[in-house]
């Protein structure tokens, strides 16, 4: 089983704790996460984009001028796509971007992203996190004090103060352990987290 340090707030070191091989030291697979990160994305698209077919603009009934004689290239409508005002060749049409993954492979796609963290050193296990109030100064001397700039912050229950003492920092973003994906845990360089958000993610995913 792995191991990984445990830090106070100050970024001092505390204990350790061993991590769970089912979770945290599966055999990274790599074709799992990318789809689970295009899944994601791809179910964020509105897919509301729309361009009008030369079927479906108004005028361009008459022929503009005849087919020879002219000097003209011959022309059979106004509304072709190479006129001004004319229809769009493929034209983008209102659709649904989605597709679904799994129970499972969406499981073994964050488990991977979990365990890539841990096999970088990039996972940071904190005793425990709360403020007593909103300020930001608090959040960025904590990850200052881990040596973390971009980093994911996972708790184990809902802490109003961390959450907003967070939100105004641009490279940091807080997550509970029940809503993890693994869009943002490939997303920031470090992943700090909370010794009993991982004990909840050991009893969801073991």
């Amino acid at each position: 089983m792995a191991t990984v340090k445990v830090y106070n707030m100050e970024g001092a070191e505390v204990g350790s704790l061993e991590l769970n091989d089912a979770v945290f030291g599966v055999e990274v697979n790599e074709h799992l996460m990318h789809m689970a990160v295009v899944s994601q994305l791809a179910n964020k698209r509105q897919g509301t984009q729309s361009a009008k077919t030369r079927a479906e603009v108004s005028g361009g009934g008459r022929k503009p001028w005849k087919q020879k004689g002219t000097g003209h290239a011959r022309q059979g409508s106004t509304r072709s796509p190479q006129w001004t005002g004319g229809g769009v060749v493929f034209a983008p049409k209102p659709r649904d971007y989605s597709f679904k993954m799994n129970k499972k492979e969406k499981a073994l796609a964050v488990k991977s992203a979990l365990t890539s963290r841990v096999a970088a050193d990039k996972m940071y296990v904190l005793d425990s996190l709360s403020f007593d109030e909103i300020k930001t100064k608090k959040m960025v001397a904590v990850l200052d004090s881990l040596k973390v700039n971009k980093a994911l912050v996972v708790l184990g229950e809902k802490n109003e103060n961390v959450v907003l003492s967070a939100r105004n920092l641009p490279k940091v973003r807080t997550s509970l352990y029940n809503a993890i994906n693994v869009y943002d845990i490939v997303k920031y360089d470090s992943l700090v987290i909370t010794k009993d958000a991982v004990a909840k993610i050991e009893e969801v995913y073991a």
